[in-house]
């Protein structure tokens, strides 16, 4: 058995960290970060300053105490340990920890009602998943839906909603419209009513799909949508499947944070991608979006028309600029005073 080699927990974190930039987006590891920023501040209260003195107990408790102190959502506990286990398995590579205590790190089961994502995609993450789409699965239906869904910052209800005649390619904007009759109906109704422009990219893409890709089908109405399948309309539960299936980090940028191999991983299969820990639904799609608009300057009254949504209602429950980043974003505006 080898002996180990004294590390300080947060000199390993950076290593960690290091070592992995090579092999996940920069969007992983902020998250990856995040989590054990945690980990490592908990022992440092207690002052543990050497990793070797790390036991299956004390994780627990971190556990425990993050579940009762920090309020974590199952998900949330989840996502927390199972990045603690790859964590602590690369400790082990390094000789800092124990072998096998990785082993030891319980990271509970949860229910797929349970498994909501309050998190946001990163707009890093987003455009590895939109850049793998592009390049190897170029217009295809998940490309297109993702892309609009990305660009628009509409809710999946809405981009299902769409049909050709809404899309004009020469002026180049999508026309949201309320059609609760012919089962497309917009979440504020008739408020939910707007022309979204769109960027050049965009429309090329909608023009490739609708020229070579689409199927030449209407739904149960009579109607053309834009994002059809060869039985119609596109199925919101289909949307959020591509949602799930195309953030899973092996997919897009061919690597899986918690150490898992994709050729035997559950969450590859067609029906189960939902429960990737790593993957995010169609909503943090949207919130991820309207927070790279904000952080890209967007004034929030556009981004609230844009996005059919109230200022408020961003403010409190989409935006995920830092106090320090809004702070900067209004000395822009203010110049020197």
């Amino acid at each position: 058995m080898s002996e180990l080699e004294p590390i300080d927990p947060s000199r390993a974190l950076e290593l960690y960290l290091e070592d992995r930039r090579g092999n996940l987006s920069q969007g992983t590891i902020i998250s990856h970060r995040s989590r054990l920023s945690s980990f490592v501040e908990w022992l440092d209260e207690r002052e543990i300053t050497n990793l070797n003195e790390l036991t299956g107990r004390l994780i627990k408790e971190y556990q425990i105490e993050g579940r009762k102190d920090s309020d974590w959502a199952p998900a949330t506990e989840k996502g927390m340990m199972d990045t603690t286990r790859v964590f602590i398995r690369w400790c082990e590579s390094i000789e800092a920890v124990e072998s096998g205590l990785s082993q030891r790190v319980q990271s509970p089961a949860v229910k797929d009602s349970d498994m909501a994502r309050h998190e946001q995609l990163d707009s890093q993450t987003a455009q590895s998943v939109l850049h793998n789409l592009e390049r190897y699965h170029y217009c295809s239906r998940a490309h297109v839906t993702l892309a609009v869904m990305w660009h628009t910052m509409a809710r999946k209800g809405a981009v299902r909603s769409l049909d050709v005649e809404d899309y004009d390619a020469d002026e180049r904007y999508l026309r949201f419209k309320h059609r609760p009759d012919t089962d497309t109906p917009l979440k504020n109704k008739t408020k939910s009513q707007r022309h979204v422009a769109i960027s050049e990219s965009i429309a090329d893409l909608l023009d490739d799909w609708i020229e070579h890709k689409r199927p030449d089908v209407t739904d149960d109405y009579g109607r053309e949508p834009l994002i059809t399948t060869k039985r119609g309309r596109i199925a919101g539960s289909t949307i959020s499947r591509y949602a799930y299936k195309w953030t899973q980090p092996c997919r897009h940028d061919g690597t899986c944070p918690l150490g898992r191999d994709p050729k035997t991983c559950d969450a590859t299969d067609h029906s189960n991608s939902s429960t990737c820990p790593e993957s995010v639904s169609p909503h943090p799609f949207r919130r991820g979006s309207i927070t790279h608009w904000l952080r890209s300057d967007v004034p929030s009254q556009a981004v609230s028309g844009r996005a059919d949504v109230s200022e408020r209602v961003i403010e409190k429950h989409y935006d995920e600029r830092s106090d320090r980043e809004r702070m900067e974003q209004r000395r822009s505006y203010l110049g020197n005073v």
